[in-house]
């Protein structure tokens, strides 16, 4: 089964800023080309999850139905343009609770893997945080950091880990998985 994960802020829509969270619906803006690169995923057959970490309300920042609210809008964008997510893991606890779901560890991948029955080694791992590139390394998957989130490629001198690939956007990065041809940044 070809599968994928995608972290959502940074990813799928607006990076809201460190520290920061979507805690609407008006907050919440797909980024260029997401929903058509989840499309393409979609028609090539992945299976495709989002896992994100989302304290804010754990923390009370905002309400579980407001995150539904959000999930529903962004799940009804990505189905109008073809797109289909398989389902979607957050960890709404607070740092402090010590979760096992909470990336960087791989709880939410690990989740999924469990109740759809696949292997995480065959999996990747989309993500704009360095700490996302880290949950896929502790769950065995192949890493790929978009740059149109939180991190920058002038930093990459102080990451902790490298990527294993490391693209401008969602859409390079289907193509890329696709066969398409993409302008890839070597790490």
């Amino acid at each position: 089964m070809k599968t994928i994960f995608l972290d959502r802020d940074g990813v799928i829509n607006k990076y809201p800023g460190d520290r920061l969270y979507v805690t609407s619906l008006r907050k919440f803006r797909f980024l260029p080309r997401a929903k058509q690169a989840i499309a393409l995923l979609s028609r090539k057959g992945y299976k495709i999850f989002v896992a994100s970490n989302q304290a804010g309300v754990g923390k009370g920042t905002y309400t579980q139905r407001t995150l539904d609210a959000i999930t529903s809008k962004m799940l009804e964008g990505i189905e109008q343009v073809g797109g289909k997510i398989t389902k979607v893991y957050y960890c709404t606890h607070r740092k402090e609770v010590g979760c096992r779901c909470r990336k960087p560890k791989p709880g939410l991948l690990k989740m999924a893997a469990k109740e759809f029955k696949f292997n995480l080694k065959g999996a990747y791992f989309v993500g704009d945080t360095i700490r996302d590139v880290l949950t896929a390394h502790t769950a065995g998957c192949k890493s790929i950091l978009v740059l149109c989130g939180k991190e920058k490629l002038k930093d990459k001198e102080k990451w902790v880990t490298q990527p294993d690939f490391i693209f401008n956007d969602l859409l390079a990065t289907a193509r890329f998985l696709t066969g398409y041809k993409a302008q890839n940044r070597p790490r």
